[in-house]
Order: C-alpha cells, then structure tokens, then sequence
C-alpha cells in the first residue's frame, strides 16, 4: 500500500550524501562519464483538503492514529466522487495515498451500515497482503478484512465468505472461486457496496482483457442480487486512465489525476555503461530464408542472465547495476535496484554482495535478492529487514514495484527499461523519504530502446505516459468467458449487452461448437466440467522443477517458457545454484535437474513460420503497403547452443525434438517492391539480412508506442512471402487472439519506424550490435543483419508512407 500520509516513518540509517554529490561520486568511478543526461525533477509542497462532512469521526480518528491528520487534495476529490456513488479512477504517482482515496468512502460506508461489504482486487497476492496490514491497523470494530486467496487454509475460507465485510483478493481467485461459488457468496454479493481494483494499469493485453470480462461477470452476479456497487479505481499515472479503466469495467469512469501530494526533488540520470572491445567469437552465419524473432522467447526470468552479456558491446547491465548497488551501499545509501529478470536479480545481489566483501569483510551481508519464487516469510523478513536498515541494498524483479510499502528509500537503480513510463516512474517514485531529496538512475541494457532512450531523454522526460492497451472484444478472450458465465447462470439477451461488442457472434459460435444449448430462457452450459481459462495467458500449466536425487520441488516455470528455459540439457539457475535439466516431460509437467556448475551457458533456438489468414485495414503506399490482419503462427524449438561463460564461444549447437506451437493472433507488417530497394542500393543477397535487422529493431522500439515490452511480441521477415508475394517484415502479438499491440503499431506506424530509422542510424557501433540491430531473443542466431541496409529499407518507407 502506498503511504496516506505526508510522511512514512522509516527506522533506517541517515540519507548518506546529497543526490548529486552521491551523483558525482558515480560518475567518477570510471574514466569516460556514462551519464548521457541529468533530468532534475523538482520538489513539490502538497495541497491538503479538509476531511468530508460524510467521513465519521471514528474514521478519522482511526487515520490520525495512524498519521494521517488530513487527506491531499485528490484523495478527499476522489473519495467523494465514490461516496456520492460515481465509478472513479484515481491516476497519481508512486507514494501519492492512492490506497486513502478508496479507504475512506469504503470504510465510510462499512461503518454506517453494518450490513454493507466491499471487495478489494489486487494484481498480486502481496499487494493484497500489505493492504490487509494497512485495513487491519485502523482497528475499526465491525468491518473484519480478510485476504482470501489460494494461500487462505481451507477452515478460514467458511468463516471468511460468512463474517467477513472488506474481502481481499485477486483476479484469479475470483474467476476460479468467488464467481463459480457464487451461490455461498450470495449474502456478501447480495450487499456488495464498493469493488476496489488497484494497480489497475497492470491489467493490459490479454491478462487485462480477460480481467474485463471477469468483472462483467462480478456485475452480473451483483444485479442478479440486487447489488450495484460502485467501482474505485487506482492507477499508477498513465495515458488516458478514464477510457483505460471504462474499457476494463465496461462503466463510465471519472478520471482524478491532479496530484496534490508533497514529493522530494528528485536527480534522474540517464547511465550508459561503457563500450568494452568487440567479442571476436560468433556463430557461424546460417542465411536462413525466412528470419525471425519469435513471440515465445526466453522469459524474462533467464533472457537476460549475465552470461549472455559478457559477449554485448557495452558492459554489461547487470554489471554496471552491481557495481553502483555495491558503491551507494558503501556510501550508506539505503537502495533498491530493480533488474528485469529473477536471475539478473539473483546475479546483481550476489556481485555487489562479493565486491563488497572484498572491500570490507562483511559489508556484503547487507544487500540481498529478492523475486517471485521466495516463500512469503522470506519476502516479509527482506522487506522488514531493508525498511529497518538491517539491509541496505536490494536487487528486486518488479515484484517491489508495486504495492509493498518501501516509499523512503534514498535512490534507486532501474537496470535496464521496464518496458513502460508508466512502469519506469512507478520504480523510480520508490526512492524519496518524506520529502527528501532522492536518486534515480537508469542503467541502459545494450539493448535498441534502451540506446535510444539515454541518446533521446524527451523521450522520457517529455512524452506523456502510455495509455494502458486491452481489448475485451478479443474473440479468444470473449468466447471461453462467456462460457464461464454460461457455467454460473444461463446467459440471457441482456447478457450479451454487458459483454459488448462480439458477445453474440461468440455465443453463436460457442453453440455451432456444442458447447451451448440454446432454450427459450437463455443459453445454457452443456458439459459438467467448467472451461479452463487462464487469465495470464502463461500458455499453458506450469512444469515443476524436481531435482533427480532428492525429489525435491525447486521452482516451476510457466508453460509457455517450458521449452526454452527447461529442455534437456538446459541450465537452469534457482537462488545462485545452478542446475542442469536431465529430462523435460510435458505429459507431466515436470522437468528433472540435477546440480551442477558447468562453465557453459544455453541458449534455445526455435524457427517460425507465418501465414496471413485476413486483412482488417492497410495502406497502399506505392511501392510500400502497409497492413493489420490476423496471422497464424507455428514456432518450434529445435536446437540449442552451449556457449563457454568466459568468452561467449559457441562449444557446440545440440539438436531437440519438441513439439511445434500454432498461434492465431493479430500482425502488422509492411511489404516494399524489389525494384525501390534495388533502386535504395540494396543488393538482392543482402535483402534478407536488411530486413531481419530492420525487424528486430522494430521490435525492439515498439514499446515506446504501445504499453508492452518485446517480450510480449514477435516477429519474421523474408525476402519473398508467399502470401505477399514480396519482401515483407511481420510483427505480431505474442498472445492468442492478439493483444492490442499491433494495432498500435499499424496507427502510428510513421513515428515508430522513425524513432526505429534513428535509433539505428545512431548507434554507434559498425555493423550492428545489441544496441540497434541484434535480439537477445532472435532464434537465428542474429544471422544474417545487415545495419547499413536496414536504415536503405526504413528510409524507403518512411519516404513513402503518410505521416
């Protein structure tokens, strides 16, 4: 939960130097300075409101007992809309008292009617945990929060559905089991007064999408009690967050963005860690005809390890980011570093904690790791320990950006671009301790976007933040949740108005399939068992990791990751011991490791291959054509490579036999005539490399358009589609169905192949690196790229595309 107050209470050690001096102090480590640019955002005094007439005396007591003797503008604007009854969105940044705005007409109301209940939604289940610390603090009699969640024990969730009136959970748990038991909640549905969903920007692409249609379905069951309850609410700053959350609610939705709450200067530098000399070692060229960077890649939990970076241009991120935790913790600077992946955050902890052990025996044990696959005690024991200043450094996933409470840090390391603005100031908002000046630095990955952005801080610092992108009328997202609904009650006419557009075209198709059965009274579920739907589109359930000798559980991977992170012969890394994967059995869902510290690293490799299905719009450009259409898409791993971890050598490539994967989903591409890239200076054999290099870095750009990261898409070139009959570069979404990212990418499709045209023309490396034009992901080997040829083909359509 975010703090309330002015103020959050932090037992740790002073704030060591000034930002700016602790500033100079880094950029002096090193003989070339690798800040690229300095933003110095300015310290702002908050506007305090006077409490509403509505809001009890008990209540406010109970806040002032807690620190909080009146709320900020936005907090008391906000909280009225929702008392009054309007559906709210409140969209400040990090540590603005977000969690106040809905607390307070809630509580408002639990408090004047002992009857009433409200929900709360959380994207995690630690979110929902600190905010069930922070609802149980004010000790209000009668109102009895409870998280209810897969990790509620069974004897607590009777007690829970009956007594209980502030319910804390999350998306999943209501779609696997408030809605499907909905008959046990009908007392609580019945007085439903508020549905709180917090982190609402979280809620994007096919997970937001689905999430849509779970809370329609809320809705239904509420009407069918009798219940309406007003929706709050709370997003981090983004882009258009009334038509954002309208979308995610299918109600009208005012929006209160004014931010009226105090906020420390803040010193935002731009770092770009230091060329080292090129890596003489590379795999041998395989031309391949058709090349791709594919939509099911190594998931961020092992693409970008740090063995892989020791072959990158630049030094490494992590490296860099390790080096700077190790430095400002040496300062007695209280910092959180944010790393991509859980192993980057795993390397990071460990080579701070070892450099500074070197320097001073001991010193080491005050940084530490933290990721998704701790056990809860030691998540609460890290964030207790850094809150009290047992720890002072810590390397985290973006499992700390939201929802735990660590405002007061003094800085904060960002290795590598979150993928979002709205992701970058929401890390970046963590450092700043009641009122204080703060440091916050972005450590570049050498990496297309990454490059771009130090190289072009407007931007950052002077582009407004992404507005969050789903899409409810996603055909593979609409059908199997009007299924669910089917389960918990027949669908009726006025059922297919609250699902909009699609809804009867799903239903239809749900009934030609013999999944429905259509009566006078509505449309009815016809098998016992209910549809398997899974909100995070993770593709698939998750593989356990088992070690061989022991049976013992170490981890799972989702299955979406399985064939990339645990064939046989991967190296699989779980807090800094490594394992070598002896077999993958998918029947199963399991994977066998045995441990092992080998000095190779592996690197999967898949081939892709696309068909156009249909065109939804396009732009005929002379010799270019530009279009958005669905594309099926059968990706396949078939090899990987083991490369020695000291040099990046590449020992061997070892064959695989894994099955092939098939994606419907949603392309834009762009197609351009022979003769302009003769007439551009392209030879014919050099087509295929100018196109995959232009392919990657399209890839790589796109999330400074669309509120995604490179992860969540793919893509292919060739020099000749059979279907466009013509040289063609594809980009789509790597989620069934698409997930409204293409879309955005065929509407502004002139800025970003702008910003992808610069970004390599930029760059300033000879033929190509990780900074322009390789992927970390590509599964051919980054061959063939041709950097010079891709800026011939960009500048062609460019020079013929509208703006």
């Amino acid at each position: 939960m975010e703090s309330s107050s002015a103020a959050t209470v932090s037992a740790g050690p002073g704030p060591g130097p000034a930002p700016v001096e602790l500033l100079r102090r880094l950029r002096a480590r090193g003989a070339a300075d690798p800040v690229t640019h300095v933003e110095r955002v300015p310290a702002r005094a908050g506007v305090p409101a006077p409490w509403p007439s509505w809001a009890p005396t008990e209540l406010r007591a109970a806040f002032a007992r807690r620190g909080v003797v009146a709320p900020w503008q936005h907090q008391a604007e906000a909280a009225t809309l929702a008392y009054e009854g309007q559906h709210v969105v409140v969209a400040t940044g990090t540590a603005s008292g977000k969690s106040l705005a809905y607390q307070l007409p809630a509580l408002a109301t639990l408090l004047a009617d002992p009857r009433a209940t409200a929900l709360y939604l959380a994207p995690t289940k630690a979110l929902a945990a600190d905010q069930l610390r922070a609802v149980a603090a004010l000790e209000l009699e009668g109102v009895r929060p409870a998280c209810y969640d897969g990790d509620t024990p069974r004897t607590e969730r009777e007690w829970i559905r009956r007594h209980s009136r502030f319910v804390l959970t999350n998306p999943d748990m209501l779609h696997h089991g408030i809605l499907p038991g909905h008959a046990q909640w009908s007392g609580f549905l019945r007085r439903l007064a508020y549905v709180v969903i917090d982190e609402c920007h979280t809620y994007r692409g096919v997970f937001g999408s689905h999430v849509a249609h779970v809370l329609r379905r809320l809705r239904r069951q509420c009407a069918r009690f009798g219940a309406t309850p007003v929706f709050v609410l709370a997003s981090a700053t983004s882009g258009d967050p009334a038509t954002a959350a309208g979308r995610l609610t299918g109600l009208p939705v005012t929006a209160v963005t004014e931010d009226a709450s105090p906020r420390g200067g803040v010193t935002f530098a731009l770092w770009e860690p230091p060329l080292l000399p090129p890596d003489s070692s590379s795999s041998s060229p395989v031309p391949p005809q058709a090349t791709g960077d594919g939509s099911s890649p190594p998931a961020p939990s092992q693409a970008t390890g740090d063995h892989d970076e020791l072959r990158q241009v630049r030094r490494s991120a992590l490296r860099e980011t390790a080096d700077l935790l190790a430095d400002t913790v040496a300062e007695g600077v209280r910092t959180l570093a944010f790393v991509r992946s859980r192993k980057g955050a795993e390397v990071v902890a460990a080579n701070a904690r070892r450099a500074l052990d070197d320097a001073v025996p001991g010193l080491g044990d005050r940084v530490a790791a933290y990721r998704g696959g701790y056990l809860r005690e030691e998540r609460r024991e890290l964030e207790r320990a850094l809150l009290h200043g047992d720890l002072l450094g810590l390397a985290s996933t973006n499992a700390l950006e939201l929802g735990v409470d660590l405002v007061g840090l003094d800085a904060v390391l960002i290795c590598g671009y979150p993928g979002t603005r709205a992701s970058l100031w929401q890390q970046a908002g963590r450092a700043g301790r009641s009122g204080q000046e703060a440091l916050a630095v972005l450590v570049a990955r050498d990496d297309p976007l990454d490059t771009y952005l130090v190289h072009h801080p407007e931007a950052i610092f002077g582009a407004p933040v992404e507005a969050t992108v789903l899409d409810p009328a996603n055909p593979y997202v609409l059908a199997p949740q009007l299924a669910c609904a089917a389960v918990e009650a027949p669908l009726t006419p006025a059922d297919l108005a609250l699902f909009g557009e699609g809804a009867k075209e799903a239903v239809d198709e749900l009934v030609a399939a013999g999944a429905l059965r259509q009566r006078p009274t509505g449309w009815y579920w016809r098998h016992r068992e209910r549809p398997e739907v899974d909100l995070r589109g993770e593709g698939g359930a998750p593989v356990a990791v088992v070690e061989s000798s022991t049976g013992r559980l170490l981890g799972t991977v989702d299955g979406g990751s399985s064939h990339f992170l645990l064939h046989s012969g991967a190296v699989y890394l779980h807090q800094g011991v490594s394992y070598v994967v002896d077999q993958l059995d998918l029947a199963d869902g399991c994977a066998l490791v045995h441990a092992e510290e080998p000095d190779w690293s592996t690197h999967a490799r898949d081939v892709t291959d696309l068909s156009v299905v249909s065109v939804r719009s396009y732009v005929d450009a002379g010799p270019v054509g530009m279009f958005l259409g669905e594309v099926d898409v059968t990706s396949q791993v078939v090899s990987y490579q083991r490369r020695r971890i000291a040099t990046g050598e590449v020992i061997d490539t070892r064959p695989l036999d894994l099955p092939t994967r098939e994606l419907r989903t949603v392309a834009v591409w762009f197609t351009l005539s022979p003769q302009s890239l003769a007439l551009a200076g392209v030879q014919p054999a050099d087509v295929p490399g100018a196109l995959h290099a232009a392919e990657h870095a399209a890839i790589g750009l796109l999330p400074l358009m669309a509120t995604c990261d490179r992860w969540d898409i793919g893509g292919l070139s060739t020099a000749l589609h059979p279907d466009t009959e013509a040289p063609t570069v594809f980009v789509y979404d790597g989620h069934p169905g698409g997930a409204g990212f293409a879309e955005r990418a065929y509407g502004t499709a002139a800025a970003w192949l702008r910003a992808t045209r610069d970004a390599i023309a930029e760059c300033g490396c000879e033929t190509g690196c990780p900074s322009c034009v390789q992927s970390p992901k590509c599964g051919n080997g980054n061959n063939p790229l041709s950097k010079p040829d891709a800026i011939r083909v960009l500048d062609v359509v460019l020079s013929n595309l509208p703006a």
